[in-house]
């Protein structure tokens, strides 16, 4: 592999929308922006303030306004099925993502890769509560934490994006370069309990969890079946 130092600008575009988890993308940003050469761009529709979980992002890159880009990253967020809907948010993720190198995705980002028609028939990862919502666009459910398919990168639920940062670092930079970075960040993850995934946590644990999350199922869904609609018809 050439020397990562000298590398070529590597150009990864972060696309925000309303109801984005902030974790999604500043954890993944902190990784790479460490990249060599690397200009991250986060970017939404107009440049627009996107506001998430009562922190508001400000001078923001306009996504139409970016001609390329080497990797497209999309977090995801409870507005995720909002985004997949919005049909000029889409267009652009489209267009990003058609001449990217990588097409990547943190949580329910990758709803939004699976509605602009990049996940079908490819194997993807997503937040555990919301995998289903994965199948009517085509796309293999994955329960990796991290899932790779060809240029088709995807990270579980919000933590995950870091875990997924790395190895996107590793891909672009090598692994003994991710792994200086890894140091340096000291990324040494030592949960203060058990039980991070539906599969290790008690089951009174995880029933409060999923009824939290129950009265959002239903329009998820809808939002799903209509976004999987309009991809078939397209």
């Amino acid at each position: 592999m050439a020397d990562p130092e000298t590398a070529p600008e590597l150009v990864i575009v972060i696309a925000l929308y309303p109801g984005v988890t902030h974790l999604d993308f500043t954890g993944p940003h902190q990784v790479l922006v460490r990249a060599p050469n690397a200009k991250v761009l986060a970017a939404s529709l107009d440049g627009q303030d996107i506001e998430a979980e009562g922190l508001v992002f400000a001078r923001l890159a306009d996504l139409a306004a970016i001609p390329r880009c080497d990797v497209l990253l999309v977090p995801g967020g409870f507005g995720a099925t909002d985004a997949m809907l919005d049909e000029a948010f889409m267009a652009q993720i489209r267009r990003l993502g058609g001449s990217a190198r990588y097409i990547t995705s943190v949580c329910t980002g990758s709803l939004i890769l699976a509605a602009a028609g990049f996940l079908t028939g490819r194997r993807a990862a997503c937040h555990w509560a919301w995998r289903e919502l994965l199948k009517p666009f085509g796309a293999i459910v994955s329960e990796a934490r991290v899932e790779r398919d060809g240029n088709i990168l995807t990270g579980g639920g919000v933590t995950a994006g870091i875990d997924f940062a790395f190895v996107l670092l590793a891909e672009l930079a090598g692994e003994a370069y991710a792994r200086a970075i890894q140091l340096g960040l000291e990324y040494a993850p030592a949960p203060p309990f058990e039980g991070g995934r539906p599969e290790t946590a008690p089951p009174e644990i995880l029933a409060t969890v999923q009824a939290r999350m129950g009265p959002l199922a239903e329009k998820r869904m809808a939002d799903a079946r209509e976004a999987a609609r309009r991809l078939q018809s397209a």
